[in-house]
């Protein structure tokens, strides 16, 4: 869809494909925070809505010495959470997304208690930090656009559409304010929102400055949530992680969907996990770089034997691929 392509073509689109490899079988939703004995786990963590359902999943099969050893804290819900028994950890604020939940674990080290030990992130940030943080690679997901059924929108964009598009290009999107598409995008902070941003070629700089006038980050007054597709009206289109798309059209997780379908970049089907997609990217569990050889953060997080990274049937049971280098710590912030 370059500047010169027809409205009409709009209309045009391929279909997404129906392969879904990576889902295995499964029942039940994933519960949101932690249950069940023991009632503070050694780790407690926070952050990425992205993977707070797998990791919450893996949180209930890792054992450490015959305990629970994983607390995932959603990103979503009470305004407060408990993550440890001292009075200093109760009633935290809840971190939504990887930004928030990189803000968090940063704030809690160097105190004489510890509420927050790692943090789920779905993209990568090894900007300087005041303590240094190692993001350890557990999975892979894509992304893609997500619209809504009967959108005006294809079905299949190259990447130069979607920076068209997200620049609000007026030869394809009019001069406004009633823009032919309108682009959405997470609320800020969250981890695809900043991918998404890298895929389409803006920064978060130019949009925080209004510079983009077609994107939206809130609906009916409130921010955007990652993959919720029922934000989605026919000529808007958001982006989606795969893996979520995936879980929750098997049930895994709460399926918040809505009408919303997977578009495919530069031709690639969505639901196929192609690494060498335009829009691919690794996920974490970020820790303390100090505790990367302590015990209980090696044990759980560190090396291609750890806990997490035996849990490749719930990986994949929530629409990730492994990681070909889960639990490698040679990602270090300055």
């Amino acid at each position: 869809m370059q500047k010169n392509r027809t409205k009409n073509s709009v209309a045009k689109g391929l279909a997404v494909a129906a392969g879904l490899g990576l889902l295995a079988a499964g029942g039940g939703t994933a519960q949101a925070d932690p249950t069940g004995q023991p009632t503070y786990r050694a780790l407690a963590g926070v952050g990425s809505d992205t993977t707070q359902g797998v990791m919450n999943a893996i949180s209930n099969a890792v054992m450490l010495n015959g305990q629970k050893a994983i607390g995932s804290y959603d990103a979503t819900g009470s305004a407060t959470i408990n993550t440890k028994a001292d009075t200093h950890c109760q009633g935290l604020n809840r971190p939504n997304g990887s930004g928030a939940g990189r803000t968090t674990l940063l704030a809690q080290q160097g105190l004489p208690y510890n509420c927050v030990d790692f943090s789920r992130s779905s993209s990568l940030d090894l900007s300087a930090a005041s303590t240094s943080l190692t993001y350890v690679p557990f999975a892979v997901d894509g992304v893609t656009y997500a619209v809504s059924a009967g959108s005006t929108l294809p079905m299949d964009l190259a990447v130069s559409d979607l920076h068209l598009i997200y620049t609000c290009d007026p030869g394809l999107m009019g001069a406004g304010p009633n823009y032919t598409y309108h682009p959405l995008l997470p609320q800020a902070g969250s981890g695809t929102r900043k991918f998404w941003e890298s895929v389409v070629g803006i920064t978060e700089a130019d949009v925080a400055a209004g510079h983009y006038p077609c994107i939206s980050d809130t609906k009916g007054g409130k921010p955007i949530e990652e993959h919720d597709g029922r934000v989605l009206d026919t000529n808007s289109l958001v982006p989606f992680s795969i893996a979520q798309y995936i879980a929750q059209e098997s049930t895994v997780l709460a399926d918040i969907r809505g009408t919303a379908q997977l578009g495919n970049i530069n031709g690639v089907p969505s639901l196929l996990l192609n690494p060498g997609a335009a829009a691919t990217r690794d996920v974490y569990n970020v820790i303390p770089t100090a505790k990367v050889a302590t015990s209980p953060w090696s044990d759980v997080f560190v090396g291609p034997n750890s806990l997490v990274c035996q849990q490749s049937a719930i990986i994949k049971q929530y629409g990730f691929g492994v990681h070909t280098s889960c639990g490698d710590t040679s990602k270090t912030t300055g």
